[in-house]
C-alpha cells in the first residue's frame, strides 16, 4: 500500500527532481557537515513537502531548528517516485541522506543492506520512551523505521443504496456485509455490493481489500515472523471473498481492476460498499458531490470482539547508518514524533498521527476525518505486509492464487498452500 497511491498529489516540477538527485548524488552518504561552531547539518530526503500546503512542512523544521539551534535541516523533497528511486540507489551505495522519508515496502530490503540504522538503539541512547508511538516497523525485532503519519483504509459506504436495498445499518459483521451487498446488487441498474481490485500488475488489493478482513477479526497471515498461510483464520478470510463472488455480489471485472477503478465505481453508485483510503474523501466528494455516504470500521468475523485492525500507509522516517550524526538525527525524528508537531503534521496532511497522544484538528476538516479518527483510535493499525521483503511479489503470487479460486480452476486449500510455499521462499 505505497502512501503514493492513497493521497491526493500536488506534484512539483521536474526540476526539484533533478535536484534531488543531483543534491544526493553530490552528497556521498550521510552528511559530515560541521562547522567550526559545532552546527550539524542534517539531510532529509522525503516527498512529504510536495504533497503538503506549501510552505508547511518548511515552517515546521523551522520550529525543530529554533529549539535546536545547533542542528540544521536541508531538505532534499521531491515527489515519491523520484524520492524512492534516489533512496534506492543511495542504500545500495550505502549514500543516504541522514534522515529518510521511507515506505515500509522498502524498510525489510534497506535494513537487510544495512544502509538504515536500528532505531530501537537510538531510542535507548536517547533515554526515549517508545510506547507513545502508535506503531514500529521492525526486522529481526529491531525498529528501523516509525510511521510519522498513517493514511487509513475504513469501509466506505453509500448510504442511500443501503436505504433502497432496505437495510437499516451500516455492516458490521461479515454476515451482515454479505446480506447487505446481495440487498444492494438486488436493486438492478447493474449496481453491485462490492468492488474487489485484483490486477495482479498492482497488486495492493490483496492488502488493501482482502488481508484486511483478516486483520479486523484480529487475525494475523505470520506466525513468528513467517508465512501462516493455511490457519483456520485464514482459510476463512479466502472463503469468505469466495462466498462474495459467489453470490454475485462483486463488480464485475475484479481480475482486472485497479485501485482507482474501484473509487471511481464508488464515486458513480456503482458499487454500495469499499474498502478505501480516508484520502479519497475529499476526492468522492468533488466528483459527485450530490453522494450520501459514510465510514466504518472494516466487518469483523461474527462473535468477534477484541480490537478491529484497520490497515494503513504511512509516511514513515528512518536514520541513515552511513550518517555520521545519528543522534542528531533522532532529535529531528524525536521532534516530529511529538505529539505536538506530529499533531501539527497529521492535520496538514489530512492524515492520521503517529503519536498515540497527538490529536489533529479536525475543525476545518470534513466531518468524516473525525469519525474515521474515532475508528482508528478505537481499532489498531495493521499491515503486515510493512517489513517484508519483496511485498509486491507477496502480493502478486496471492493474488494470482486468489484468482484461480474465484474462478474456479483451483480450491481454497490448494491456493493457500501454493501461496505458503511461494512466501516461504521468499521470507526466510
Amino acid at each position: 500500500m505505497a502512501a503514493r497511491s492513497t493521497r491526493l498529489r500536488r506534484w512539483t516540477a521536474i526540476a526539484t527532481a533533478v535536484g534531488l538527485a543531483a543534491v544526493m548524488g553530490a552528497c556521498g552518504g550521510g552528511s559530515d557537515d560541521a562547522s567550526s561552531d559545532g552546527t550539524v547539518t542534517l539531510e532529509f530526503a522525503q516527498w512529504w513537502a510536495p504533497e503538503l500546503p506549501d510552505g508547511s512542512f518548511d515552517k515546521i523544521i523551522n520550529e525543530f531548528q529554533t529549539a535546536n539551534p545547533t542542528i540544521k535541516v536541508k531538505l532534499l523533497s521531491a515527489p515519491y517516485a523520484s524520492t524512492k528511486q534516489q533512496l534506492v540507489t543511495g542504500a545500495a551505495s550505502k549514500t543516504l541522506p541522514d534522515v529518510v522519508g521511507l515506505d515500509g515496502a522498502w524498510v525489510n530490503d534497506f535494513a537487510k543492506q544495512g544502509a538504515i540504522a536500528d532505531m530501537s538503539k537510538l531510542m535507548t541512547d536517547a533515554g526515549y520512551d517508545a510506547s507513545q508511538l502508535a506503531s514500529q516497523v521492525q526486522v529481526d525485532g529491531k525498529t528501523y523505521m516509525v510511521p510519522v503519519v498513517n493514511f487509513v483504509y475504513p469501509l466506505f459506504v453509500n448510504q442511500d443504496l443501503l436505504t433502497k436495498a432496505g437495510v437499516d445499518k451500516v455492516p458490521s459483521t461479515r454476515t451482515e456485509f454479505l446480506d447487505a451487498a446481495k440487498k444492494i446488487s438486488a436493486t438492478g441498474d447493474n449496481v453491485k455490493g462490492w468492488a474487489l481490485p485484483l490486477d495482479t500488475a498492482v497488486p495492493n488489493g490483496i492488502q488493501n481489500d482482502v488481508m484486511s478482513w483478516l486483520w479486523a477479526s484480529g487475525g494475523s497471515m505470520l506466525a513468528d515472523g513467517k508465512p501462516a498461510l493455511q490457519t483456520p483464520q485464514v482459510k476463512s478470510v479466502v472463503e469468505y471473498v469466495k462466498s462474495l463472488n459467489d453470490a454475485g455480489v462483486i463488480a464485475p471485472g475484479s481480475l482486472t481492476m485497479k485501485e482507482q477503478d474501484k473509487v471511481e465505481k464508488f464515486t458513480t453508485g456503482q458499487v454500495g460498499m469499499v474498502v478505501d483510503s480516508l484520502a479519497h474523501i475529499n476526492l468522492v466528494k468533488k466528483n459527485n458531490p450530490d453522494l450520501k455516504f459514510t465510514v466504518a470500521p472494516i466487518p469483523a468475523e461474527d462473535g468477534y470482539t477484541g480490537k478491529r485492525g484497520i490497515p494503513y500507509a504511512s509516511w514513515g522516517i528512518g536514520v541513515a547508518n552511513s550518517s555520521e550524526h545519528k543522534a542528531e538525527a533522532f532529535k529531528l525524528v524525536q521532534y516530529l514524533m511529538d505529539a505536538k508537531a506530529n499533531a501539527e503534521l497529521a492535520t496538514l496532511a489530512n492524515g492520521f498521527p503517529g503519536n498515540k497522544t497527538a490529536k489533529p484538528d479536525f475543525t476545518d476538516s470534513d466531518p468524516l476525518f473525525k469519525q474515521a479518527f474515532d475508528i482508528y483510535s478505537e481499532g489498531t493499525p495493521a499491515n503486515e505486509f510493512v517489513g517484508l521483503p519483496k511485498s509486491e511479489d507477496l502480493m502478486r503470487s496471492f493474488d494470482e492464487q486468489l484468482q484461480l479460486v474465484l474462478t474456479g480452476k483451483g480450491s481454497v486449500d490448494d491456493a493457500l498452500a501454493k501461496s505458503q510455499e511461494n512466501w516461504s521462499s521468499v521470507i526466510e
